[in-house]
């Protein structure tokens, strides 16, 4: 009896709710004999519902798709009528009325779109909105334009100061002022994020001789060196630790190394690749604090033998080892604090595209009179 049923005398929900199980992994044989349906009309049924993937996530089935083309249909033929009449009433419209109408428009509409829709050229609509705009508005148009095309490449990270300078180095002459007033107009803010510090160990630490001395200027690359360790959190395993080796001349990340494990490892590793990445002569200050990690034995010997001179910060005061102590803040402000790590490769990838694609080379620096630690570093190479 349930077998001689047809797809009429089954709801709608009934029937999605058949092709669900199906997708699900129940075979049709079982939901036929289960829910009394024939195995013919299950096909049909999967045939007729089964959702079809797009490329942003969504789907359709195949009775959506012919709704659509229904509903298409009946557009056009609206759109057809509605063109007939507009051709009539568009002659009495002027350019600047247009304008008007399509500036409010291309709010949820691509300008395009709005000038083909409503048959009127680009460059008319371009040409009327620049007679009736003020050159000051024009100008502040074409400028915010920039400025939220510098504001996004940055993730958000610039404010006001480092945009102006870029836009002064591109050609711009604006002031501060002026920057400071388009991006509040626009609601552009440089994203501020307290930084988290985790509990420091209270336990006795031997004072070590303090070369650097918080000297932090130098004369060419290679010179001073800082490095110093961090914490970053991960959903899926907890804290993980990023080591940083600067150099001062340039404020460039020029080593580093991200471990589950807070070891003295983990910082011989980001000396290492700063040392094979920079090629040091001898001499070169390398300055730390006095975590047991850059105290131990394993660090000490390979300072030696790289012949670099150990530089050390006094117990509890940070601006001793200011410069790289401002790169970790800068990190958790621009990128660490605005997002949530899943587990340790998700974090090791997202601080690869930050230090190698977003500080070292794209970043700029007041210290470095406005350039990235990259474009400092080729200066100096150029002069060397």
């Amino acid at each position: 009896m349930g077998s001689g049923k047809t797809s009429n005398k089954f709801n709608k929900e009934f029937r999605q709710m058949i092709v669900e199980l199906y997708q699900s992994g129940t075979p049709v044989k079982d939901l036929s004999s289960e829910y009394g349906v024939s195995e013919t009309t299950i096909y049909k049924w999967i045939k007729k519902l089964n959702p079809i993937s797009l490329e942003d996530g969504k789907s359709f089935t195949p009775v959506d798709y012919l709704k659509l083309q229904k509903e298409m249909r009946r557009i056009q033929e609206e759109n057809e009528i509605l063109k007939k009449g507009y051709g009539h009433i568009r002659k009495k419209v002027t350019s600047a009325e247009m304008s008007v109408l399509i500036d409010r428009l291309q709010e949820k509409h691509p300008i395009k779109t709005v000038c083909q829709v409503l048959d009127m050229p680009r460059s008319t609509y371009y040409q009327a909105k620049s007679a009736g705009e003020s050159s000051l508005a024009r100008e502040n148009r074409k400028l915010m334009q920039r400025i939220q095309t510098l504001y996004t490449e940055s993730k958000r990270r610039y404010g006001a100061p480092k945009i102006q300078k870029r836009l002064r180095k591109e050609g711009f002459m604006v002031s501060l002022k002026r920057v400071q007033q388009l991006m509040r107009r626009a609601n552009l803010r440089s994203i501020i994020v307290k930084k988290y510090r985790p509990q420091s160990s209270q336990g006795p630490v031997e004072n070590r001789k303090n070369v650097l001395a918080q000297d932090f200027t130098t004369t060419k690359i290679n010179q001073k060196w800082v490095a110093d360790i961090t914490y970053i959190h991960t959903i899926k395993e907890g804290w993980c630790y990023l080591a940083s080796v600067m150099d001062l001349c340039t404020r460039k990340i020029i080593g580093y190394s991200f471990s589950r494990s807070m070891t003295t490892e983990l910082a011989l590793k980001a000396l290492d690749n700063a040392c094979v990445n920079q090629n040091p002569e001898p001499g070169l200050i390398l300055h730390t604090d006095l975590g047991s990690q850059y105290t131990s034995h394993e660090f000490e010997k390979a300072i030696q033998e790289k012949q670099i001179v150990h530089s050390f910060s006094k117990k509890g005061c940070p601006y001793d080892n200011a410069c790289i102590e401002s790169f970790h803040a800068t990190l958790k402000k621009e990128e660490i604090h605005q997002t949530t790590y899943h587990d340790f490769n998700e974090a090791r990838r997202a601080l690869f595209q930050y230090i190698e694609g977003w500080y070292n080379r794209s970043r700029i620096h007041s210290c470095l009179d406005y350039l990235t630690p990259q474009e400092a570093e080729d200066k100096f190479l150029k002069v060397a």
